[in-house]
C-alpha cells in the first residue's frame, strides 16, 4: 500500500490537484514549522518558503524542525533540509531572504496556487496582503498570541482582506518616555538593561558590587529627592542602604533565580543582584582573557535567553521598583517584557496550521462559500469558534481599490507621462486627483514640482505601489492601486501604458438615512456657505411664535420684568455667536 493511499481517498480527485500544486509559505516560525509538515505530509508538489530570520535558543520549546545545533543558521534552509526527509517526492525551495526583496514581485507571486502566511510581523503581513491582492492569488492568514488564534481566507473581490479591519498597533516603548523618574515596570527594565555599561567600567574593583549599589539605588535616589518640586504631586523614592540590606538578606539562598514564576522579595533581589554580578564578572574576566589571545575586545551584550543577565536585568530593575513604590515582577515576567514578547503555545500553532490547510482544501476546490474565518479562544465556551467570511470593505484602502499594473520603462518616464498620458488622457482624471506613494504625496494640483522628474529620480523602482486619488467631488473613483512593472521599452514607443483595460467603479454614495438626533452618521452636517446660519428660526423649524408654543403646552408664560438681566443672543451669521449680558 502506497504512502498516498490513504490521502487519495480522503481528498478524491482534489488530490491529484494537490500534487500539481505550487504554493507559498512565509515565515518559517512556529506556526510555519508546523505548516510546512502539514503541507509536505497532505502532498502539495511544490512548495516555496520564505524567511529572513535565524534560528534562537529561545525557538526550540515549540518549532521543532530545529535543534540546538542549528542556532545561528537560518529558518528557512533549516526548515527546508528536516521536511524534505518526511516526503521525499516534495520538491522545496528555500528563500533565506526578505519577502519584501525585489525579486519577489507580483509576476513571482502569481506563480502559486495559493499563499499561506505564518507571519509574526505586521508589515510584513500587510505587504504579502498586498502583493496577493495585485497578483490575485488567493492567502491564507494565520497568527497566534498565546492561546488565541485566528485563521483568516482572503480572495481579491470575494472577502475581506487583511486591512479591510484596522489592526492594533504592537506595543513598544520609545527610548523618550524611559524616564529617570519611572512609573512603570518596562521604565525601570530598560534603565537597568544599561546598568551592564556601568558593570564594564567598574569591573575588576574589589567591591564593584556594592560601588554600583550605591550609586545606582543610593547616591542617585538622593540626589532625585533633592529636587522638591517634582515630589509635590508624587510619592518620592526611597533609597536603599547596601548594609542594611545586606543583614536582611543574610542567610537567602542564591537558589532563589530558579523560582522564575514567583515574585522575589527585597533581600531576595538583593542576593540575586550579588550573585548575578559576581557571575558575569567571572564573564567579563575570561572573556579579557581570551581576547588578549585574539586581540577582539570582550563584549557582553543584552540578552534575553541569557541566565547570567537575565538575573541581573530581573533583580535590579525589580530593586529599582522598591525604590519607586513600584509593583515588581517575576523573572518570567521580566523576560516576555525584555523581549517585548507574547508567549507562544505550540498547541496552539499546531492547530492553526492545521486549520490553514483545511481551509485551503476549501479554496482549491472553488468552493469558497464553505471558507470560514476562524477563531481559537481559551476562554470560550468553544475552543474553535467560526464566522463566515465578509465581503470587501468598500472603505478599504488596500481591497477597496483598483488594482492594475503598469508598465513602465523607469529610464525615460516622467511623473507628467503618468499624469497627462495616463491618468487625464487614457482614463479620463480630471484634474483633482493625487498621485501617492509609500514615502508620500508625489502630485497634486497645488503639487506639480515633480512633473519633469523621472521615476527614477522619485526613487519609484519596479514592484513598488502608487495610488491614485480621486479628490472630485460630485462623482468620486475609488482609489487606484498601481503596482509598477520595470520594462525597457522600444524608444519610439510611449514610456509607460496600462497593459489592460479599466473600469473604475465610482465611490458609494453615503446614505441619507437620518439618525434620531438628525445627525447622519454620528456627525453634524454643517454648510460651508459664509451666510449660512448654524440654527433655523421659530418659523423655518415650525414653531411658530414662542408664547403660543408654550401656551399651547399648558405653561405659564410671563413677559420679563424691567428690572430682569436679560442675556442677548446673537447669531452673526459667519459662524459665531455672539452672548452679550447686559
Amino acid at each position: 500500500m502506497g504512502r498516498e493511499h490513504y490521502s487519495k481517498q480522503s481528498l478524491g480527485v482534489l488530490h491529484g490537484r494537490i500534487k500539481q500544486s505550487r504554493v507559498l509559505m512565509v515565515g518559517a516560525g512556529g506556526i510555519g514549522c508546523e505548516l510546512l509538515k502539514n503541507l509536505v505530509l497532505t502532498g502539495f508538489g511544490e512548495i516555496h518558503i520564505v524567511d529572513l530570520d535565524t534560528i534562537d535558543l529561545s525557538n526550540l520549546n515549540r518549532q521543532f524542525l530545529f535543534r540546538h545545533e542549528h542556532i545561528k543558521k537560518s529558518k528557512a534552509l533549516v526548515a527546508k533540509e528536516t521536511a524534505e526527509r518526511f516526503n521525499p517526492y516534495v520538491k522545496i525551495e528555500a528563500h533565506h531572504a526578505n519577502v519584501k526583496d525585489p525579486q519577489f514581485n507580483v509576476e513571482w507571486f502569481q506563480t502559486f496556487a495559493i499563499v499561506f502566511n505564518a507571519l509574526d510581523n505586521l508589515d510584513a503581513r500587510r505587504h504579502v496582503n498586498r502583493m496577493c491582492l495585485a497578483a490575485d492569488v488567493p492567502l491564507i492568514e494565520s497568527g497566534t498570541t498565546g492561546f488565541n488564534g485566528q485563521v483568516q481566507v482572503i480572495k481579491k473581490g470575494k472577502t475581506e482582506c487583511y486591512d479591510c479591519n484596522p489592526k492594533e498597533v504592537p506595543k513598544s516603548f520609545p527610548v523618550c518616555t524611559i524616564r529617570s523618574t519611572p512609573t512603570r515596570e518596562i521604565e525601570t527594565l530598560r534603565q537597568e538593561s544599561q546598568a551592564l555599561k556601568q558593570i564594564r567600567q567598574s569591573m575588576g574593583s574589589e567591591d564593584f558590587a556594592s560601588y554600583i549599589f550605591r550609586k545606582v539605588y543610593h547616591d542617585d535616589i538622593n540626589r532625585l529627592r533633592s529636587m522638591e518640586d517634582m515630589w509635590k504631586t508624587r510619592k518620592a523614592p526611597s533609597a536603599l542602604d547596601f548594609d542594611e540590606v545586606s543583614k536582611e538578606a543574610h542567610g537567602i539562598s542564591i537558589s532563589t533565580a530558579q523560582r522564575d514564576q514567583a515574585t522575589w522579595t527585597l533581600a531576595e533581589n538583593f542576593t540575586v543582584f550579588l550573585d548575578s554580578l559576581q557571575r558575569l564578572s567571572n564573564r567579563q574576566k575570561d572573556a579579557q582573557l581570551q581576547a588578549n589571545d585574539t586581540g577582539a575586545p570582550p563584549i557582553l551584550t543584552f540578552d534575553k535567553d541569557d541566565e547570567d543577565i537575565l538575573d541581573f536585568v530581573t533583580a535590579s530593575a525589580n530593586l529599582r521598583s522598591i525604590v519607586f513604590s513600584i509593583e515588581t515582577k517575576s523573572k518570567f515576567d521580566i523576560k516576555q517584557m525584555a523581549g517585548n514578547i507574547i508567549p507562544a503555545i505550540a498547541t496552539t500553532n499546531a492547530m492553526a496550521a492545521g486549520l490553514c490547510v483545511l481551509q485551503a482544501f476549501k479554496v482549491m476546490r472553488d468552493n469558497l462559500s464553505k471558507a470560514k474565518m476562524v477563531f481559537l479562544e481559551r476562554s470560550a465556551v468553544r475552543v474553535i469558534n467560526t464566522d463566515t467570511l465578509k465581503p470587501p470593505n468598500p472603505e478599504c484602502n488596500v481591497c477597496g481599490n483598483t488594482q492594475s499594473r503598469l508598465v513602465v520603462d523607469t529610464a525615460r518616464a516622467t511623473l507628467n507621462d503618468l499624469v497627462e498620458d495616463v491618468l487625464k488622457l487614457q482614463l479620463g482624471y480630471g484634474k483633482e486627483f493625487t498621485v501617492n506613494n509609500e514615502i508620500g504625496t508625489l502630485y497634486d494640483p497645488e503639487l506639480d514640482d515633480n512633473l519633469s522628474k523621472k521615476f527614477t529620480d522619485l526613487g519609484i523602482k519596479a514592484d513598488s505601489f502608487l495610488t491614485v486619488v480621486d479628490d472630485d467631488e460630485d462623482n468620486p473613483r475609488v482609489n487606484l492601486s498601481l503596482s509598477i512593472s520595470a520594462k525597457t521599452l522600444p524608444e519610439h514607443s510611449k514610456p509607460m501604458f496600462i497593459p489592460e483595460k479599466l473600469d473604475i467603479a465610482r465611490k458609494p454614495k453615503p446614505s441619507n438615512k437620518n439618525l434620531p438626533n438628525g445627525n447622519w452618521n454620528g456627525t453634524v452636517a454643517l454648510s460651508n456657505g459664509a451666510n449660512s446660519k448654524r440654527k433655523r428660526s421659530t418659523g423655518e423649524a415650525g414653531l411658530g411664535d414662542v408664547t403660543d408654543q408654550i401656551k399651547k403646552r399648558g405653561k405659564v408664560y410671563e413677559k420679563p420684568s424691567k428690572d430682569e438681566d436679560l442675556i442677548h443672543v446673537e447669531d452673526t451669521g459667519d459662524g459665531a455667536i455672539v452672548i452679550e449680558d447686559d
